[in-house]
């Protein structure tokens, strides 16, 4: 399962706020803190609400190294986007090939063509034949409001298989007319990686980033804890739970992030295996040692039972948080 591109869709991460990560810290950490005030930028990533938060002693380096992150923002964005005609995947997709490719694209395809396997196809990262069917669909006149009919998504569901892809260092191709990736249920976490990573080589020791997803960085001898508000979808203002974030990655996907239909009951986050659009879950977050894993699973738990969820999250050692439709709040992993 995967999402599909959308301009200034916000995925919400699950934070009480825009400031919420550092007023959620424990005490200590905020005394700790009080010394070194951030130097903050906000923004959008690939169609996200994005914020970094540098903690150096020097505000003059600071904005310089924001600088360079904001760059490598502007150079991925052009590798990823899907609303740029001239980003690599729009080329990709429009050509249905791609000769030698961008490394960034091979790496982060073959990281969600991983992730299709390890969920037996939940996560595709093909499936933008079905955004394109549903948003036509619902932009008609007079639309029925069930959604696409049987043998549109019948149709459709034809050209959507991670197995049709196939990547080597000189070229991607997607092997069945029609087909189109998006990278959106996973692109997010990768750049808040990147960008972490290059803060970290910069000789930053502590920030929080978040370009869609959530990644906090702290080398310093005794780290304090990022704390994040998992926010109730249906009302932002309360808090689920609160988790430590310490090196560690969290994202969160939920169908409130972008509806397809006026009633709200279709969403960007599709089930590849029926062309359904209607997650199980009003959200899920997932907690891991990087923002790009992080993101490809919330994005994939949303469409699977618990029962499949929680061998993935033994296996790699995640934390996962999951709201169920009736609310309430079910973990998994860690202490709960």
């Amino acid at each position: 399962m995967s999402t599909a591109m959308n301009p200034r869709r916000r995925r919400f991460i699950g934070i009480a706020a825009a400031t919420s990560a550092l007023a959620l810290a424990p005490l200590s950490l905020r005394r700790a803190s009080a010394a070194i005030a951030p130097t903050t930028w906000q923004g959008v990533a690939l169609g996200a609400d994005a914020e970094l938060r540098l903690y150096h002693p020097d505000p003059r380096t600071a904005r310089q190294l924001i600088a360079q992150a904001l760059a490598e923002l502007h150079r991925l964005e052009g590798i990823f986007s899907l609303y740029r005609d001239d980003s690599a995947l729009a080329r990709l997709n429009r050509q249905g090939y791609l000769a030698d490719p961008p490394a960034d694209l091979l790496r982060l395809l073959g990281d969600g063509l991983r992730y299709s396997r390890l969920t037996d196809g939940v996560f595709d990262p093909t499936v933008q034949p079905l955004w394109q069917l549903y948003a036509s669909h619902f932009a008609r006149a007079g639309a029925a409001a069930q959604g696409p009919s049987e043998a549109e998504l019948a149709q459709t569901l034809a050209r959507v298989s991670y197995h049709a892809v196939t990547l080597d260092s000189r070229r991607i191709a997607l092997q069945r007319p029609g087909m189109g990736i998006t990278l959106n249920g996973i692109a997010q976490g990768y750049i808040t990686d990147c960008i972490t990573r290059l803060l970290r080589q910069g000789g930053l020791e502590r920030a929080l980033v978040d370009m869609g997803e959530i990644r906090g960085l702290d080398r310093r001898a005794s780290p304090g804890d990022w704390r994040v508000g998992l926010a109730d979808p249906r009302a932002p203002q309360r808090i689920l739970a609160s988790v430590p974030v310490r090196n560690q990655a969290l994202a969160t996907s939920g169908g409130y992030g972008t509806a397809l239909d006026a009633a709200g009951r279709y969403t960007h986050l599709f089930d590849p295996r029926t062309g359904a659009a209607q997650p199980r879950y009003q959200s899920v977050s997932v907690m891991a040692p990087n923002a790009t894993m992080a993101d490809a699973l919330s994005t994939a738990f949303s469409q699977m039972p618990l029962q499949a969820t929680a061998p993935i999250v033994r296996e790699l050692g995640l934390r996962a948080w999951f709201v169920p439709l009736e609310g309430g709040l079910v973990s998994q992993g860690g202490e709960g």
